[in-house]
């Protein structure tokens, strides 16, 4: 079990990795002309909702791996 809670914590680590990047990517984002914002924050918003699924399956791992410890 102790593989699936460190694997979990892994996978919880790269979604707030991609978190991050979606923040800096807004910051970015805001020194652009609208057009070019609109565009960039269509793909953050992809990428966002990616990320926080990808938290959200390593903290579910993790909370397996407590559960069945």
């Amino acid at each position: 079990m102790a593989a699936l809670i460190w694997g979990g914590a892994v996978v919880t680590l790269l979604g707030v990795a991609g978190l991050m990047f979606c923040a800096a990517q807004s910051l970015k984002a805001r020194t652009l002309p609208e057009d070019q914002a609109r565009a960039v924050m269509a793909r953050v918003v992809t990428w966002n909702l990616a990320s926080v699924g990808v938290a959200v399956l390593g903290l579910m791992s993790v909370t397996a791996g407590l559960v069945l410890r």
